[in-house]
This record gives structure tokens, C-alpha cells and sequence, in this order.
């Protein structure tokens, strides 16, 4: 059906430009297509070729499907009124697209000298390793040399990051921080009419117009392409309009009919967005022709009268129309660019098709995670400029603090935090009551004061636009540190980690990257607060993210070391990094008996003495002359295990040595493996839920393939969300446990 269709829709621009008569009057190419349009004949000629190639690209990768070449059939045929954004927009106006968007990167490439679009586009059609953009891993609209970060998501999971840049243009001037792009660019980001029904995609149109309402400039482009349909769910008649005109704050603009009018209507939007600096809504009207992929059947959602009614309003048949009747170009002139466009994508499919493909995983893998360890260090551990510390602390230096208030985890983080942005001027910290009041728990306190509303501020409440005014403020050349202020508010908007920023490096060949410390309040053990949303015992959906790196600090003095590695990751590798603070441990000071101060420590100065920041695979080891038993664990589960310890050596006659991870992702192995075979067995010590929550798995499974044969037990909390109250002692890891799991891993009765 699909091929049919195809060819019919080709043989009625065929059979139009062979027999309509040739224009009274040829218009110069300066003249605008009709007296006060913004558009030339000259332009509208450039932009009907644009059209012709990208709909030429779409037939000639359903070509290559039919013969077992390529693997990508999701047309731009129907959506070619794009090609007026690639023509009105600068290459210096960041684009986040749509997957139907041929004809818009045909017009913008035009504006790069020397790029060959047709053959970029087949290279990620076949999936070669050839391709400029993804390197091979995916058909993506991208382009480095034309500021277009490319996007796999195509449910509107882009609208957020898109907002955060944005967002974050006017942020990265106030800051002095170079973003790439001049300051007056704008944001275009553009997706489909279903897809502003998504979360994501509202989440995202929510925060550009809180934005704009609270005085930030936040100058986007929103540009619906309303083909009218989902896949197969129609979109209700006006459905789009209804929703976002007459929107305060968020101008409405109607792009439709010919293609000077659409051209027009776009013009006004661009120059609306770039000089009131505010969110824009460009409603493009669009068809969509051949279904929603090479394999779908249309007919079984669609009467055939109903897909031939879409085909007579083919945009590039209207366009050939327009400019023939207009007198901007003949028949013959418009025939021989359709020829060429043609001849030049199945040219560009031939070339494509006999490419090389990834052929290792390692080849697969190489942008994924990169990692540049000397890099890291020497950033991690590059000494602080002491005067500016003196002036910014007031002279009481964190380091020479001598009373337990000073020195407790949350204290020693937010010492930490004043430290890195100190160190590292282009850092942003923002989230849920991160300013003002300083967090929560306090954890923040002093930085909006020290910084500025520039570098510390409150954002919406609103996880998944957090995670987005992240992603695109490190695309502007930031470093972003946002906050979730509890471990199961993440669960609202994982996708912004999972499926945009840790996969933005993989899907760019390592072009674009999204750098940033992700600061999440979480784990269980608080006492008489919570329930389930404030006690969030796993870790495991974290862990589960392809190149995410995480950290999980237990005492202040790692704390800090950790953070100053997490930062240097982000910073010098472009790593997303997820850093947990164990909400429990926040202001403890005591380890085993009330007043003894054991678990306050001293703050480690950012002097560059070795050993000042910790990096992946740099494990903490307590106890390490005791060989019974391995006890590996982290955050709560270590201040447990250091109490079970003096237990079990009164108890029972067993001396337990105690790894404290500190790294979930990648988990330190080869450390496990090294103190593992020191001891006569191995006890993990999750605190995270039974199934899959933690890390026991995979360090017992690990433990297991490396042949090791002494014993091997692990406790943990159960499978069970944590209940209000006491009651939640009866489902978390408890000491008790922690005893029981070792004396039986050491071989004891």
C-alpha cells in the first residue's frame, strides 16, 4: 500500500508540471511572491528544492527498505512546510526537532557551506558508521556546524531541555559564560500535535511561560507541526488553537495556507520570539502522507477516500502550484529540480547503502561513558584560590570548624557546594526551595546570598522541568547542579536521565554533551517523617541508566571528596553524575553510643594534597586488619555496619572488615574482588529493596563469576514501600540482620 501510495502522490506532481501552462509574467527574483509578502521569488524557488529533496530522501529510503538496505522509514512527506524555519532561523539558533523535519535541515544546511544534507541523511538511513551525526546509532536530525543536538525522543520528551536552553541563553550572560551562540539567539524546538497532549511536552510549556511571568527571559521558538493525527488517534478539530491561543504571556501565530502565507506567519514568529525574548507558539499546519512509517498500514484506521483527500493537499503539489500561478517559476524550471533532487537523493542512497557499519561493541560503545581519569584528577584535586575561599567563608574556613554543628554531613556538603562554586564559576544550583530557604534540610544555606539569584535559584515545582533547565543549560556551556529534593520525586521524571541527557553523547558521537551533578535528597531511616515519598529505599532505576555514574556518600569528609570528583567528572568528561545524600545521616554525630561524635568528621580543604577528591573505584575500607568476614555496603547501611561490627566481635568472637562502596555506578569491583579475598566470606549490607533495589545482585553475581567460593550472603530491606511511623523499622535492613548476615557468611553458629 505504502509503495503504491508513493508513487501516486509522485505521478500527480509529475502530471502537474508537464501539462500546467506556463506563468503570463515571470517574476524577478527579488520580487516577493505576492505584493507584501516577505518572500522572493528567488527564495521561494530555493525553498520548493528544499522540499523536493527531503521528499525525494523519503522515497529513496523506503527504496532501501524494500530492497533489505536501510532501516528507517519515518517520512518528513506532508510536513515540507517546515522548510520556512530552516530558511528564516540562523544556524546559530539552537533546534531541538521533530522527526519530521527534512525539509527544515534541507533550508538550514543551505546556510552551511560545504554540507552535503542529502548524503547526511542517508548515512543515518542505512546506519552507517559513515553518519555525521550519530556515528551509525541512529537516524537522528543533528548537526554540530548548525547548533542541532540531535533527539531520539519523539514524545515530546525534548520539549524540556529545549525550554532549559533557552532559559538558560539570558542565564549564561548574566554569569559571563561563553554559550556558543550570540545573545540574540532563540530556541526553536518542534514536535507534533499528539505529543502536546504527553507530561513531558506540557511539563515543558509550563516552564517556558513561568518563566516569561516571572521575568526570565526564556526566548523559544514552540513550533506544533498539526498533521491532525497520532499514529492512528486522530487529533479533535481544532483542537490545537483551542489549547494555546490567547495564552498570556505565549503570543499564538497561525502558519497555513500557501507558501507565502506560511512564510510570513513563521517570519512574524521569529521576530516576535527574538525581540520580546518570551516564549512563541508557531502553529504550523501540515499534513502527513504515506502513514505514519514504511510499515504502517493506514488503510486499516484511515478510508482510502480520506488518505486521497490528504494527498490532493500534497504541500509540495501546493507549492509547485504557488509558484507557477505566481509567475516565480515555469513548469519546465520546477520538473527539472524535481528530476535533480531525485537523481541526487538516490545517488545519495547508492553511496549511503555501500557505507561501513559499527561493527564492535566497543565501536558501539565509545562515546557512551568517556572517561579521562588523569583529566578528572587533576581537576578534582586542583587547589582552591585561598584568598577568595578566606573572603567568601569570612574568614571561618570549613576545615578549621571546631564544633559538631559545623561538622556534620549536611554541614560538610553545603561547605562543599560554596567550595565547588567558588572553583567553578559557570556552576548553577537551582531547584525546589534550594534558594531562599536554603533547602529543606539546610543543605544549601549561605549559597544564594554568597552567589547571587543568578547562580541559586528556585525553579518551578516541577521535576521534569528541573531535569530540563539541566540539560539545556549545559548545552549553553553551563554546569548545571540541580537538586530533587527526595529520591522518589525522581520517578516523575527519570526519562529526562534515562532517555534525554545520559543518551545525548552516545546519539551525537560524543559532538554534544550535557554535563551535570544531579543532587538527590533520598534513602530511608528518617525517623517520625515520611512514609514512602520521603523514605525511598532503592537506587536500582538509577543503576539501570546506560553511562550514568553515581555516587552515595556515608560521613562528611567522603562527602566532600566525593563531590569534588563528581564535579570534575561532569566537568572534564561531560558525565551525567547522580549524587544521593543519605537524608538520615544529614545531621547525625553520634556512631555507638549518644555524645561519642562518631560520625562527625573534619573538612578536607580543597589544597590539592593527594587523596583530596575521590574518583570511581576508590572504595573506603574500616577495619581492614579484621579478616572473618567482608562486610560491603554504603550510605545507611555503612553507619549500621560499623555498629554491627563492635558486635560481632563481642558477640561472637568475628572480626569484620567493612567496604564502604561510596561508587554504585560504576560499582568497584576490582575493590570488592581485592578485600574479598582477604576475608573468609562476603555479607552485603543493602539497605535498598530485596528485588533489584540496591546492588547486592550484582556484586554477589560478580563475586560468583570470579570463583569465588567461600561464602557468600546478602540482607536487605524488603520488597515493600516504607510505611509511616515505626512501623517502618519492620521493613528496612536493620542492624540485627547485619549481625545475623555475618556471622553466618564467616562460617559461625
Amino acid at each position: 500500500m505504502s509503495t503504491n501510495r508513493v508513487a501516486i502522490v509522485e505521478a500527480s506532481l509529475d502530471r502537474y508540471l508537464a501539462s500546467a501552462p506556463a506563468p503570463l509574467r515571470l517574476l524577478a527574483s527579488a520580487d516577493p511572491l505576492r505584493p507584501g509578502s516577505r518572500l522572493t521569488a528567488g527564495q521561494a524557488l530555493e525553498l520548493f528544492e528544499d522540499m523536493a529533496l527531503s521528499r525525494a530522501l523519503d522515497v529513496a529510503a523506503r527504496e532501501l527498505k524494500r530492497t533489505d538496505r536501510s532501516y528507517y522509514t519515518i517520512s518528513s512527506a506532508g510536513h515540507e512546510a517546515n522548510v520556512v524555519l530552516g530558511a528564516l532561523l540562523r544556524p546559530t539558533d539552537p533546534c531541538f526537532l521533530h522527526y519530521r523535519s527534512g525539509a527544515l535541515m534541507m533550508a538550514r544546511a543551505r546556510q552551511l557551506p560545504g554540507s552535503d544534507p542529502a548524503l547526511d541523511t542517508m548515512l543515518g538511513v542505512c546506519a552507517s558508521s559513515d553518519d555525521p551525526v550519530s556515528g551509525g546509532r541512529h537516524k537522528v536530525w543533528g548537526s554540530k556546524a548548525g547548533w542541532v543536538p540531535p533527539q531520539t525522543s519523539t514524545i515530546a520528551s525534548h520539549l524540556p531541555k529545549a525550554m532549559g536552553a533557552a532559559f538558560a541563553l539570558g542565564r549564561a550572560r548574566r554569569m559571563n559564560v561563553d554559550s556558543g551562540v550570540p545573545v540574540s539567539s532563540i530556541v526553536c524546538c518542534s514536535f507534533g500535535d499528539a505529543s502536546t497532549n504527553h507530561a513531558t511536552a506540557l511539563s515543558g510549556l509550563n516552564a517556558g511561560r513561568f518563566a516569561a511571568r516571572r521575568g526570565r527571559p526564556a526566548p523559544i521558538l514552540w513550533v506544533c507541526e498539526d498533521n491532525g493525527i497520532g499514529i492512528s488517534t486522530k487529533t479533535p478539530e481544532g483542537w490545537i488553537q483551542e489549547t494555546f491561543e490567547g495564552r498570556s504571556g505565549v503570543p499564538y501565530f497561525l502558519a497555513a495556507g500557501e507558501l507565502d502565507e506560511v512564510y510570513d506567519a513563521a517570519a512574524e514568529a521569529v521576530h516576535c520570539c527574538r525581540r520580546q525574548r518570551g516564549p512563541v507558539f508557531l502553529h504550523l499546519k501540515t499534513e502527513r502522507l504515506w502513514g505514519h512509517a514504511g510499515s504502517d498500514i493506514e488503510t486499516s484506521y484511515r478510508r482510502l477516500e480520506e488518505i486521497e483527500a490528504i494527498e490532493e493537499r500534497d504541500p509540495l503539489l501546493a507549492a509547485a502550484r504557488r509558484l507557477v500561478t505566481t509567475g516565480a517559476a515555469t513548469p519546465a524550471e520546477l520538473a527539472a529540480v524535481v528530476a535533480r533532487t531525485r537523481e541526487r537523493a538516490m545517488a545519495a542512497a547508492e553511496e549511503a547503502a555501500g557505507r561501513p557499519k559499527l561493527a564492535t561493541r566497543e565501536a558501539v560503545e565509545r562515546p557512551l561513558a568517556p572517561w579521562d581519569a588523569a583529566a578528572v584528577r587533576a581537576m578534582a584535586e586542583a587547589p582552591a584560590d585561598a584568598a577568595v575561599r578566606s573572603e567568601a567563608f569570612a574568614g571561618a574556613l570549613p576545615e578549621q570548624a571546631a564544633t559538631p554543628q559545623r561538622r556534620t554531613l549536611a554541614a560538610m556538603i553545603n561547605a562543599a557546594l560554596h567550595d565547588e562554586m567558588l572553583r567553578h564559576p559557570e556552576i548553577l544550583l537551582f531547584g525546589e526551595d534550594v534558594g531562599r530557604k536554603g533547602g529543606v534540610y539546610g543543605v544549601t544555606q549561605g549559597l544564594q546570598r554568597l552567589f547571587g539569584q543568578a547562580r541559586c535559584f528556585d525553579t518551578v515545582l516541577d521535576e521534569t522541568s528541573i531535569l530540563g533547565i539541566a540539560q539545556g543549560a549545559a548545552l549553553m556551556g553551563l554546569l548545571p547542579m540541580p537538586e530533587i529534593q527526595y529520591l522518589a520525586y525522581l520517578h516523575n521524571a527519570i526519562d529526562q536521565l534515562r532517555g534525554e541527557a545520559c543518551s545525548l553523547q552516545f546519539f551525537s558521537d560524543g559532538q554534544f554533551r550535557n554535563p551535570m551533578v544531579l543532587r538527590i535528597q533520598g534513602l530511608a531511616y528518617q525517623k517520625g517523617f515520611g512514609g514512602h515519598f520521603h523514605n525511598d529505599p532503592s537506587i536500582g532505576a538509577l543503576r539501570d541508566i546506560p553511562g550514568l555514574m553515581l555516587a552515595v556518600p556515608a560521613r562528611g569528609d567522603d562527602a566532600v571528596r566525593l563531590l569534588r570528583g563528581c564535579v570534575a567528572a561532569a566537568k572534564a568528561c561531560g558525565r551525567v553524575v547522580v549524587f544521593v545524600e543519605p537524608i538520615a545521616l544529614y545531621h547525625e554525630r553520634d556512631l555507638h553510643q549518644p555524645g561519642d561524635g562518631g560520625w562527625l568528621s573534619d573538612y578536607p580543604p580543597p589544597d590539592g594534597s593527594p587523596g583530596s577528591a575521590l574518583l570511581p573505584g576508590e572504595v573506603g575500607v574500616h577495619h581492614p586488619d579484621h579478616r572473618d568476614v567482608l562486610i560491603v555496603s554504603y550510605g545507611n547501611g555503612l553507619r549500621l555496619s560499623l555498629r554491627a561490627v563492635e558486635r560481632l566481635e563481642r558477640e561472637h568472637g568475628v572480626r569484620a572488615r567493612v567496604l564502604d562502596l561510596r561508587w554504585l555506578a560504576p560499582l568497584p569491583f576490582e575493590a570488592i574482588e581485592r578485600h574479598a579475598l582477604g576475608c573468609g566470606g562476603v555479607l552485603v549490607a543493602d539497605e535498598c529493596r530485596r528485588t533489584a533495589g540496591g546492588v547486592a545482585d550484582a556484586v554477589i553475581a560478580r563475586l560468583a563469576e570470579a570463583d569465588y567460593h567461600r561464602p557468600m550472603r546478602s540482607v536487605r530491606s524488603a520488597d515493600c514501600y516504607v510505611p509511616l511511623g515505626p512501623a517502618a523499622d519492620l521493613v528496612l535492613l536493620s542492624e540485627d540482620e547485619i549481625v545475623a548476615g555475618a556471622v553466618e557468611a564467616a562460617g559461625r553458629r
